[in-house]
């Protein structure tokens, strides 16, 4: 799978020793030769690689502040946009297989293994990505070291996008409505609604594959053996926190661990209190470097 580099940044970190860590942009062609803009952000001594999985109809650079995080700690994150979101290639906002969305992931997946062999790799997912990430631990068990789901869509119990499947043409688009739900930050709404790169519509193929993808899931979670965390907001409007119960019940992981928050909403990684967050993934990322 070929890739172009688009450029090259370096910049000093926010971190009280100062330290240095270097941006990498490229593209990266998946395995159906679809381009996906991918942002990598190096630290000098790595511990571990975390692989950055973003939710419907966003993109990458909503996951800035968690990024600093994770490499304050010394892990390398990888982050990619969807096909057909932010900058990736690819028709806007549609699947029309539920399989492609995991086999993105494991492709971009086999992508950071190969190229930092003997280094650990974990997958954060949240809410579509969190779907894709489940679905990828399902499909693909064992490739990553461990994977953290946040506000995952497993079990579609709040129906967001009403009753599924869709009877309408595959190409029709309807409105994004998600963006009072992301957050209980003003702010973050606000931002969310005014962010260019968040797209305003989504294709009907895209949510009937999520539907298809889901029923799988719920058919299949015990093929998911992954250590993995489930996070999740207990105020959460878009996507019930029973998605989650379910899906920690149902999975045959033996290392696995479900904490939902009290009040907060569906992006918990951008909450006012998403440091709590953010300190819970890490401390359970530390734990599982061996």
């Amino acid at each position: 799978m070929a890739e172009d580099c688009i450029k090259i940044d370096t910049y000093k970190e926010t971190s009280h020793d100062g330290r240095y860590a270097m941006r990498k942009e490229f593209t990266f062609h998946t395995f159906d030769g679809t381009g996906l803009y991918m942002v990598q952000d190096v630290t000098a001594l790595p511990k571990a690689a975390v692989v950055i999985v973003h939710g419907l109809c966003e993109h990458l650079g909503r996951y800035e502040y968690l990024t600093e995080r994770l490499n304050e700690q010394n892990l390398m994150v990888y982050r990619f946009d969807h096909r057909g979101h932010g900058k990736s290639e690819g028709r806007r906002v549609y699947y029309d297989h539920f399989e492609t969305i995991s086999d993105d992931v494991n492709a971009v997946m086999d992508r950071v293994k190969n190229h930092n062999q003997g280094l650990p790799v974990f997958v954060i997912g949240h809410s579509m990505g969190g779907y894709a990430a489940a679905c990828f631990g399902a499909r693909y068990p064992g490739k990553a070291d461990g994977i953290i789901l946040s506000g995952a869509l497993t079990r579609y119990h709040t129906k967001c996008a009403g009753e599924l499947p869709l009877d309408m043409p595959a190409d029709t688009y309807v409105p994004n409505a998600l963006g009072d739900g992301v957050c209980s930050d003003p702010a973050v709404v606000e931002a969310y609604n005014k962010d260019p790169l968040v797209e305003k519509e989504i294709s009907v193929a895209l949510l009937n594959s999520i539907y298809d993808g889901v029923e799988w899931l719920k058919k299949n979670s015990f093929s998911f053996i992954d250590p993995v965390l489930i996070l999740h907001g207990a105020n959460d409007g878009l996507v019930s926190e029973r998605d989650s119960r379910e899906m920690f019940g149902d999975i045959r992981s033996g290392d696995k661990t479900l904490k939902i928050y009290a009040k907060l909403f569906h992006e918990i990684y951008n909450e006012v209190e998403k440091d709590e967050v953010i300190d819970d993934t890490i401390l359970w990322i530390e734990k599982h470097l061996s």
